[in-house]
């Protein structure tokens, strides 16, 4: 069997906290009922510092290692971050584009003509088209417009794949020394 420090956080399949430890979900503890255990945390996950402190929350939380790795963010220890859902912003899209679709009747008088050709624009009175015949190809400024953004500025889910597990804090055990 093996002893468990003071302050100790393991993973815990069951579904109570076993003698002696406590489910990390922030509850305040009285200091005076668990002075050696808030030595170790303090108030760095809550409470007053004169008569309460918290343990740890891990509810819907992924632990991280604290301090900072290479090319990676700093966390101080008790620092929380991330959202569960994010709505993304134009600037945060890469650079991309969305086809046109467009069907254009082109006439050179009364008739509808198959080949745009010397044709015209109903409302446009002008030559819109370059090219010849089976290579026709619309001016610079035959169509004019704006498409409009897709998606609907709704918050997505950004959550990895989870597994919901207990954490639990040992509130008993062996005082951790110092080296």
């Amino acid at each position: 069997m093996m002893d468990n420090y003071l302050g100790e956080i393991r993973i815990f399949g069951g579904t109570f906290p076993p003698v002696g430890w406590q489910f990390c979900s922030g509850q305040l503890l009285s200091i005076s009922e668990n002075e050696a255990l808030y030595t170790l945390l303090g108030t760095t996950y809550g409470g007053d510092g004169q008569n309460t402190f918290a343990l740890p929350n891990l509810q819907s939380r992924v632990a991280v290692g604290m301090g900072q790795g290479p090319g990676r963010s700093n966390y101080q220890q008790g620092q929380t971050a991330g959202t569960e859902n994010v709505t993304l912003t134009t600037a945060q899209l890469p650079v991309h584009q969305h086809p046109l679709q467009a069907s254009v009747k082109a006439v050179t008088g009364a008739n509808g003509q198959t080949s745009p050709v010397g044709a015209y624009f109903a409302d446009k009175g002008g030559d819109n088209y370059t090219g010849t015949a089976g290579t026709s190809t619309l001016g610079a400024d035959a169509l004019t417009g704006t498409l409009t953004p897709a998606g609907g500025s709704q918050p997505h889910s950004n959550i990895q794949p989870a597994l919901a597990l207990q954490y639990i804090i040992a509130t008993e055990g062996i005082y951790p020394s110092q080296q």
